[in-house]
């Protein structure tokens, strides 16, 4: 057997309480509930990837994606992983509709691949490790919630704020003015997440400009298959727009492209993975569009993994790879995170450099 090949692979549970719910205009996270995929190869070498189940805002449920990675597991036992392109295609033919299944997988071979080589993933995509500065999520609440919520990030130096919106028209322009008062001078990303309409939109992002406030990104305004409203936004706001649900795959980052429907792309490995991340990026890079890099409910192995792919490529101009800091004891195991939103990877020996207590 090669030192390369896949002896096998296990399925766990990773659960952990949040610091405060989740919400957002598609519903909300109580706790993290995810699945971990673990793979070791001949030589004894482990990967590590996650897969962040979000039910109520791709319809993935924690049953069929545990399903996936046992028949991931089934299928990849006895592959070599320097075929990881083949079975990157392999695993985006088997989970069509599983994405979060095909980012754990994916991640754990990279992730073990980057072991065995002794190199860092960043290392995988790029000559150097870009540095990364995450903003801060202000998820939907009252607007007391929304203040003292503002006041706390900003006190611990976070200087880019991305004020969750999409439910109530009047109450998120109070609290997108609370967050701008409470932290002057910080860039204001506001991100939908297709809770408006497009005239919704454009009345919120004018009645923001009357007083004085332009955002510094408006994400994914509109339900995601608006592709004209989106069109519009983009087209009429005056800000930039920036694709995220919109966008999951090459072909609707092409779309996206051919229509100028958008500014920005969001990549988020549980959409693409991390491969076809890394050419959505360059796709999108080519037709002189900028990029985000995002994730969903995600602990510190995931999101690190994302960050390795932004810093490595070293072309992405929003980060967005907070979430580490709403779950319970998270930056505990993170050493490559710092308290202000800072990865820093490049101590990172070799791997992801996360390892799942």
């Amino acid at each position: 057997m090669d030192d390369y090949d896949i002896k096998d692979a296990s399925i766990s549970h990773l659960r952990a309480g949040l610091t405060q719910p989740f919400r957002t205009a598609l519903g909300q996270h109580d706790n993290l509930d995810n699945l971990l995929f673990r793979l070791r190869l001949a030589d004894g070498t482990t990967g590590w990837g996650e897969a962040a189940v979000a039910s109520h805002i791709t319809g993935e449920t924690i049953e069929q994606t545990s399903g996936s990675l046992r028949l991931a597991a089934r299928e990849l036992r006895g592959r070599n992983i320097a075929d990881y392109p083949l079975l990157s295609c392999l695993l985006h033919e088997l989970f069509p509709t599983n994405k979060s299944a095909l980012a754990a997988v994916e991640t754990a071979l990279l992730d073990a691949l980057t072991r065995r080589l002794r190199i860092p993933l960043w290392q995988f995509f790029g000559n150097k490790p870009a540095g990364l500065s995450t903003d801060i999520t202000i998820v939907i609440a009252g607007l007391e919630e929304t203040k003292q919520a503002a006041l706390k990030f900003y006190k611990r130096g976070f200087r880019t704020f991305k004020v969750k919106i999409g439910r109530d028209l009047d109450l998120d322009l109070k609290r997108v003015l609370a967050v701008k008062k409470a932290a002057p001078r910080c860039g204001i990303y506001l991100d939908a997440n297709q809770g408006y309409s497009s005239r919704e939109t454009l009345e919120l992002v004018k009645e923001l400009k009357t007083r004085g406030v332009v955002p510094a990104l408006l994400e994914q305004p509109v339900p995601r298959e608006d592709w004209e409203g989106l069109k519009r936004v983009t087209r009429l706001a005056g800000v930039p727009v920036c694709a995220d649900e919109s966008v999951r795959s090459i072909p609707e980052c092409l779309r996206a492209i051919r229509e100028k429907a958008a500014h920005v792309i969001n990549i988020k490995i549980m959409k693409s993975g991390l491969i076809q991340g890394r050419e959505i990026a360059m796709l999108a890079r080519a037709a002189g569009m900028q990029l985000m890099i995002g994730g969903m409910m995600e602990s510190s192995l995931s999101m690190t993994a994302s960050a390795h792919l932004a810093a490595g490529l070293g072309c992405f101009r929003y980060v967005d790879l907070d979430t580490p800091f709403f779950i319970k004891s998270a930056l505990a195991g993170n050493p490559y995170l710092d308290s202000k939103g800072r990865y820093d990877l490049s101590k990172v020996g070799s791997g992801i450099g996360i390892i799942p207590a």
